[in-house]
């Protein structure tokens, strides 16, 4: 591995969101989705670059970028997509409340499948949506998450416009199969239903057979009715230079998505672009080193675990998120119980399923280790 990614890089007090939550209090955060890892070198020196240059003025899109994201497209997903379909966005949640606001009318009703990360609650509701939730299924045994069609015929009616699809997903780590895709794609054409699927975490794929695969490509119908989310930010450990953007490839849907945004919606920064061309561009070698250290961390994850009696965790194919059902626990509150041990998780409840939390294992093995041991010894108290 030529990339280090065991160096100690000390984030407190250094306005972190993830590192500053807790203060001095000793506790370790395995909450929010971001690395603890530095960005990759070629995207450092970019910026070291830009910033040379001495001038951050006002900046078009660099033509180099959409010409590299559409190789990117196409070399990876064997998508062919025009430069013009493609929308630059300052993050990938505005982009999930842009579509809210785009597809259809107040009144409306838009389908997201819970659990799930948490912004998709309040992006249709905030736009004057009815929000219907599909809960996924989990099988007791393999203890995989599936869509659970049945109740999603059983929940979409004639008003619902929008269907939010997390893929990979987040919280739960399932990369969606083919078969599954596909039979989504033909029930939301075959109902005139849109697709924004947040594809965010595409890059971090851990399990050797998973193939991430874009709605959008199943066919042409689908392609027409998607919006397709995509970002930098969590694969590159970039999400505070704001740069994402959106697939969309129906010249009507793409005319809606930016007339909500116009006026509203502000532009990608200078240092966004140029980390986000370094990125794609000159960073392959890094995110290769990265998949395999994750992979170690997220086996090491359930390993430990899975052995603990009254938990369970379900495997992660893809992002560096664990999704962990600690209900058996009988927890009056599983964040506080984990804080209190000196562990920092997300609460599933913000997720639409209380009694879960979520762990981020993308940091030092160091650290992993010693929060697992937290963890663990916690457990094994109650």
């Amino acid at each position: 591995m030529m990339h280090d990614f065991d160096i100690l890089i000390d984030r407190r007090y250094t306005s972190s969101l993830k590192w500053d939550r807790y203060g001095d209090r000793d506790i370790i955060p395995l909450w929010v989705a971001d690395m603890d890892f530095a960005a990759p070198p070629a995207v450092l020196a970019a910026i070291h670059e830009r910033v040379n240059h001495g001038v951050l003025g006002y900046t078009k899109v660099p033509r180099e970028l959409t010409d590299i994201l559409v190789e990117y497209l196409s070399s990876n997903f064997r998508w062919d997509v025009s430069r013009e379909s493609i929308v630059y966005l300052p993050g990938l949640v505005c982009g999930l409340h842009v579509a809210a606001r785009s597809v259809g009318s107040v009144g409306d009703e838009q389908v997201i499948f819970t659990p799930i990360y948490p912004p998709f609650f309040n992006a249709s509701t905030s736009a004057g949506r009815i929000l219907r939730e599909v809960p996924l299924l989990q099988d007791p045994k393999s203890l995989e998450w599936t869509i659970d069609f049945k109740m999603l015929q059983s929940v979409v009616s004639p008003r619902t416009r929008l269907l939010l699809l997390c893929n990979p997903h987040n919280p739960v780590g399932r990369v969606f199969s083919y078969t599954e895709l596909s039979r989504l794609a033909e029930f939301c054409v075959a109902r005139d239903i849109t697709i924004c699927s947040d594809e965010i975490h595409n890059g971090l794929l851990l399990d050797p057979i998973a193939r991430h695969i874009p709605i959008a490509t199943m066919n042409e119908a689908t392609a027409q009715k998607t919006i397709t989310l995509m970002a930098p930010s969590k694969t590159y450990n970039i999400p505070g230079l704001a740069c994402s953007f959106a697939i969309i490839q129906n010249r009507e849907i793409r005319k809606a998505f930016t007339d909500v945004m116009n006026g509203i919606v502000p532009h990608v920064n200078v240092l966004g672009y140029a980390a986000t061309i370094a990125a794609y561009r000159d960073s392959q070698e890094w995110l290769d080193d990265l998949l395999d250290y994750l992979r170690v961390n997220r086996d090491l994850v359930m390993d430990t675990l899975s052995r603990i009696p009254r938990i369970t965790i379900s495997k992660v194919e893809a992002t560096y998120l664990a999704w962990i059902d600690v209900r058996a626990l009988q927890l009056e509150n599983g964040t506080k119980f984990f804080e209190n041990a000196g562990v920092g998780l997300s609460d599933g409840a913000e997720f639409g399923a209380p009694g879960f939390v979520r762990l981020n294992f993308a940091c030092r093995r160091e650290l992993l280790q010693n929060a697992l041991l937290r963890i663990t010894n916690a457990i094994a108290g109650t």
